[in-house]
């Protein structure tokens, strides 16, 4: 049976627990311990997958085709362990399954209460695949104190409760403001964290503490007196250059080890670190520079594009070269030239999303990369704009477009390149989707086979001719116009076994120019970095020489 680890956070929102869970779930795994990580996210949404990006940043996808937090992106970075559907989530999808039960009658006519029947569901989810690893790594997302947040707090109260002694460890993490006007740290704000997180029955065994300043161990030892905790177990998590750096400053400072002894573990091996030794090694030992374009629709929040950012980075760390990342608003180029804001970059990305805004803008920009030579990845929309400019400027379609913008206006303006998926093959099954379906859950979701052009670039970048990428969208280019396309010297590199869905297209006589309907930057890990994004990178490297 596995043990269990509830991260939970005070004083302020967004302190790192996901970077936190994960970089510790890093250590037990160098230790030699399995682990799973999950996210209980207190807010309404069934998930994330209705969510603006600006609300809540990217939305993560799984393999089974979940969309979830993006701190579940995290955990898999980090352990390199593939997230299911059964690690997410959320108050809106915890009632809706007690709701659903009420109606069909489940709980035998009795009054449906938050205790019992809304902590049980909790807790029955938090069980899930416990005798699969070691050691079970809950994320309590939101803030002591959030009314929102309180049936998860008392639903791991009562799953404590339930277990066997010492299978359960509370990690906590605050926040030590610094006053500069008197040159302190203060404890307070942590103090009265665990406070309220005691209030409601809750004891930390170990505590987290941020900050941005040396913590004296007389601070330590105050916290852990009025916070009745073990000074040892009073962690400082300072400030990164990197976020990967942060399993061998935690390990350096004894988190693991504070975790272990309130296990009680005493036989637990050391740590084999040397995995990220040597991502830290890459990531401080660059031997040159890269500058990438983003080009999208959501990039004054990087939080939208987190999972691309990171694979980028990953491709820097495998090439030795340090990726400068700028962020680039698509609408600018409706009105401007490109040029004089693309041609200093030694690459461009054009990344998803979704509705019309910021579209003829990126269309530019994969029309100037493909004319003047320039890497370009295309990614799901950035593949589907890449299409539609070939379309216009080569093969004689001038109003090529997509049916979505048409949708979205209410008129037909565009010959439609890109269409509604309204059907496709899913494992052994045939699904199908309306145009006026729910917008939740209803996309192509998950993993999906492709099947890579033999002598192609992609084919020669994967080192085979069978992928499987993960998914996530309601449009797709149509395959009819494949000929006309390719004539001009697009190839449909990647195909769906059964030859209906373009997968991946690409220019034969350009340097390195891919479109890829799936989200390769979902699967990158810094130890492992996506094959695309490696060589896309190379790509930038090798035109980093030539400017």
């Amino acid at each position: 049976m596995a043990r269990f680890i509830f991260i939970t956070g005070g004083v302020v929102s967004s302190l790192g627990k996901g970077l936190t869970s994960a970089a510790l779930g890093a250590i037990l795994q160098a230790r030699g311990y399995s682990v799973r990580l999950r996210k209980l996210d207190p807010y309404l949404n069934v998930d994330p997958g209705t969510m603006s990006p600006f609300e809540h940043g990217e939305v993560f996808v799984t393999d089974d085709g979940a969309e979830t937090d993006l701190d579940l992106g995290h955990y898999e970075r980090f352990t390199g362990v593939a997230a299911r559907a059964t690690d997410s989530v959320s108050s809106g999808r915890i009632y809706s399954t007690v709701l659903e039960k009420e109606r069909r009658g489940d709980y035998l006519g009795k009054t449906i209460q938050v205790i019992p029947h809304v902590t049980n569901e909790i807790k029955d989810f938090i069980h899930i695949g416990e005798d699969e690893v070691d050691f079970m790594l809950c994320e309590i997302g939101g803030t002591v104190g959030d009314i929102e947040g309180l049936p998860f707090f008392e639903a791991i109260r009562q799953f404590a409760q339930e277990q066997p002694r010492g299978q359960c460890v509370f990690l906590h993490l605050t926040l030590l403001p610094y006053l500069a006007a008197s040159g302190e740290l203060k404890t307070k704000p942590t103090q009265h964290s665990v406070k309220e997180l005691r209030s409601i029955g809750l004891a930390p065994d170990v505590l987290v503490c941020r900050s941005e300043h040396k913590i004296p161990d007389k601070e330590r030892d105050k916290i852990a007196l009025f916070c009745n905790v073990r000074t040892e177990a009073v962690i400082p998590a300072y400030d990164l250059k990197s976020i990967y750096e942060a399993p061998l400053a935690y390990h350096k400072v004894g988190l693991d080890q504070a975790v272990l002894d309130a296990f009680g573990i005493s036989d637990a091996p050391q740590p084999d670190m040397t995995r990220w030794v040597e991502v830290e090694d890459r990531i401080h030992n660059a031997e040159g520079e890269v500058r990438i374009a983003i080009v999208g629709k959501y990039t004054q929040l990087e939080d939208a594009y987190k999972s691309i950012a990171e694979a980028l980075t990953h491709g820097g760390m495998a090439n030795r070269v340090r990726v400068k990342v700028d962020w680039v608003d698509a609408e600018i180029f409706e009105s401007d030239d490109p040029s004089s804001r693309l041609q200093r970059f030694h690459a461009i990305l054009v990344p998803g999303g979704f509705g019309e805004r910021g579209t003829e803008g990126k269309i530019k920009a994969a029309q100037f990369a493909r004319e003047k030579g320039i890497p370009y990845l295309g990614i799901c929309l950035g593949m589907q704009m890449a299409v539609i400019e070939a379309a216009r400027n080569l093969a004689g379609l001038p109003d090529a477009g997509s049916e979505e913008f048409d949708h979205e206006s209410g008129e037909k303006r565009f010959t439609p390149v890109v269409y509604h998926l309204k059907e496709w093959v899913q494992g052994n099954a045939t699904v199908n989707r309306k145009v006026d379906d729910d917008k939740g859950g209803t996309m192509r979701l998950g993993a999906y086979t492709a099947v890579l052009k033999d002598g192609s670039k992609v084919a020669d970048i994967y080192g085979t001719t069978e992928i499987e990428e993960r998914h996530r969208h309601r449009y797709e280019v149509d395959n009819k116009y494949r000929a006309q396309l390719e004539r001009e010297g697009l190839v449909f590199s990647g195909m769906s076994p059964d030859g209906r869905l373009p997968e991946i297209v690409e220019w034969q006589d350009h340097p390195w120019f891919i479109g890829v309907q799936f989200h390769p930057e979902l699967k990158s890990k810094p130890f492992d970095p996506h094959p695309l994004f490696e060589d896309f990178i190379r790509a930038a490297k090798d035109m980093s020489r030539l400017v």
